[in-house]
C-alpha cells in the first residue's frame, strides 16, 4: 500500500509530498511526488500501485519499462557513458574525441534532445547536406560510422528497444576517392635521399634524421603515428635480423608489430640513437599536420637538384622541366604525402616478385584481398607465359597437365623514370621484361621477405655514394 506524506510534518506545510511504496520485487522505494497538492500526490500513488500490480502479474515487462526510462535520458548523458565505455576499451584518445565530436555534431544539427529522438531520416538528411557541401564519401562515412556505433551501443545495452540507424547505409569511399596516392620510384628515392641527408634543419629535424625517418617508413611500412611512438627501447639492432617493434596500443590494428630492416639501415639507426635513453623517442617528428609538408619540401629540394644536374644540357633540362619526376602530383593526378612512403613499401615489394602473402604480412593487411586490390597490378604477371602453355596443356593427353601457379616468375625493372612514363609506372606498373627467376629463386626471395631481407632493398636503400 502506497502512503503519501510530507517530510518535516507541520513545519513543511508548503513543501512537496513524498510517496512510499514497495515495487514489484518487494523493494521499498521513497520518491518525491513533485507536488504540494495532496490529492494529486494520492492519484500519483494510485497510478504507481496499479503499475506495480501489472508488473507483478507480468502484464508490463519491467525490462521494457527500464528501456523506456533510459530512452528518455538526454543524448549528452548517454554520450558521457559511451565515452567512458570507449576509454575502458582502451581506444585511443584521438579516436574517442573524434567519434564523440562527430556524434555531437549530428545531434546538434538534428536537434536531438533525448536518444528517443534519433531517427534514420535525420541522419540521411545530414549525410545529404554534407554531400551537397562537397564533402568526400570518406568524410561522410566517418560521421555515419560514429553515429551508427553509438546507436548500436544504445540498443545492445538496453537503452533503446532497437537500433534506429540500422537501416542507414554508409557510402563506399572507393566510389568517390578524392586522393590517389603515388609511390616513389626507386630512382626518385635515390635523389630524395641524397638531397635530404645533406640539407639543413627543417621542422626541428636535421637532414640526416629526416632521411632516416623516410628510409624507415619505406622499409617497414610503419605509419606516421607508429613512427612517432618509436622509442630506443623498441629498436633491436644487434640481432642477425634487425627489427623494430610497435606495441599494440600504437598500431592501427591494435596488434603488436615486428618490422624487419636491412643491416645498413640498422647501422645508421644505431649511430642515430647512440646517446638516447631507452624511453627516448627515436625521431623528433613535427606535428602530425606538418609531416607531409616536411616531406614535400624535401621532395621539392630533390627536384631542384635533379634539374640542376641537367643545366648544361638545354634539351635534357627542358625535358626534365616537363617531367613529373619528383613532383608532389604526377600527370595521373596522384599525390605524394607521408603515407605514400608506406604505399611505396608495398609497391616495391610487389615489384620484386615477393609472394602476395609475404607482402600482406609486411604491410599488416587484414586480408589478402586488400593487398591484391592495392598492389595486384604491380606483381609480375604470368599471363603471357601461361597462355603460351596452351599447346602443352591441350596435347593428346600423354603428358600430365602442368601447374602454372609457381612457374617461371618474371622480374621487372622500371623504364626510364622521366616524363609521363614515370606516372604510368606509378599508376599501372608498366615495366619492361627482363629475364625470369627460377622456382628456387622465388622461394628464396619469399623467405627473405619473412626475415626482413627482401631483395627490394638491395639498390634502393644503399647510402648514395654520388
Amino acid at each position: 500500500m502506497a502512503t503519501v506524506f510530507k517530510r518535516g510534518g507541520k513545519a513543511n506545510r508548503g513543501g512537496k509530498y513524498c510517496i512510499s511504496y514497495f515495487d514489484h520485487e518487494g523493494k521499498r522505494i521513497t520518491r518525491s511526488a513533485r507536488t504540494s497538492d495532496k490529492a494529486v500526490a494520492e492519484r500519483i500513488a494510485a497510478k504507481l500501485e496499479a503499475d506495480i500490480a501489472l508488473r507483478r502479474d507480468g502484464v508490463i515487462d519491467p525490462q521494457l519499462d527500464a528501456i523506456c526510462d533510459e530512452s528518455r535520458r538526454s543524448v549528452e548523458s548517454h554520450l558521457a557513458d559511451f565515452e567512458a565505455k570507449m576509454q575502458t576499451a582502451n581506444r585511443k584518445p584521438k579516436h574517442i574525441t573524434t567519434t564523440i565530436g562527430y556524434i555531437r555534431a549530428i545531434a546538434q544539427e538534428a536537434e536531438w534532445a533525448t536518444v528517443s529522438d534519433i531517427s534514420a531520416d535525420d541522419v540521411s538528411r545530414w549525410a545529404g547536406r554534407l554531400k551537397e557541401q562537397g564533402r568526400s564519401a570518406r568524410t561522410i562515412q566517418a560521421y555515419l560510422t560514429a553515429a551508427k556505433s553509438f546507436t548500436r551501443w544504445l540498443a545492445n545495452n538496453h537503452k533503446l528497444p532497437r537500433d534506429p540507424l540500422a537501416s542507414v547505409q554508409k557510402p563506399d569511399p572507393k566510389a568517390d576517392r578524392r586522393r590517389e596516392r603515388r609511390m616513389l620510384l626507386p630512382e626518385e628515392w635515390h635523389w630524395l635521399r641524397a638531397a635530404t641527408a645533406d640539407s639543413a634543419e627543417r621542422d626541428g629535424m636535421t637532414g640526416s634524421e629526416r632521411m632516416l625517418l623516410y628510409a624507415v617508413a619505406i622499409q617497414t611500412g610503419l605509419r606516421a603515428g607508429e613512427l612517432r611512438s618509436l622509442t630506443r627501447g623498441r629498436l633491436f639492432l644487434d640481432a642477425d635480423n634487425a627489427f623494430i617493434t610497435c606495441k599494440a596500443g600504437q598500431t592501427k590494428n591494435a596488434k603488436d608489430a615486428r618490422q624487419y630492416i636491412r643491416p645498413d639501415l640498422a647501422d645508421d639507426l644505431a649511430r642515430h640513437i647512440g646517446n638516447k635513453t631507452p624511453g627516448a623517442g627515436v625521431f623528433n617528428m613535427p606535428r602530425s599536420e606538418d609531416v607531409a609538408d616536411m616531406l614535400r619540401a624535401d621532395l621539392a629540394s630533390a627536384r631542384r637538384e635533379w634539374l640542376k644536374a641537367a643545366r648544361h644540357d638545354p634539351k635534357e633540362y627542358e625535358r626534365r622541366i616537363q617531367s613529373d619526376f619528383l613532383t608532389e602530383k604526377n600527370h595521373e593526378g596522384e599525390v605524394l604525402d607521408f603515407h605514400s612512403l608506406r604505399h611505396t613499401c608495398g609497391a616495391w615489394l610487389a615489384m620484386t616478385g615477393a609472394h602476395p602473402k609475404a607482402v600482406q604480412s609486411v604491410m599488416r593487411h587484414s586480408t589478402i584481398t586488400l593487398t591484391m586490390d592495392t598492389y595486384g597490378h604491380l606483381f609480375p604477371g604470368q599471363e603471357a607465359d601461361t597462355v603460351a602453355r596452351f599447346p602443352d596443356m591441350l596435347s593428346d593427353g600423354s603428358e600430365a597437365l602442368r601447374a602454372t601457379g609457381t612457374a617461371d616468375l618474371t622480374v621487372y625493372t622500371p623504364r626510364e623514370p622521366h616524363g609521363k612514363s614515370a606516372a604510368h609506372a606509378q599508376r599501372a606498373g608498366r615495366y619492361s621484361l627482363r629475364g625470369s627467376a627460377t622456382r628456387r629463386d622465388t622461394a628464396n626471395d619469399t623467405a627473405k621477405v619473412g626475415s626482413g631481407s627482401n631483395p627490394v632493398w638491395n639498390e634502393t636503400t644503399q647510402r648514395s655514394a654520388q
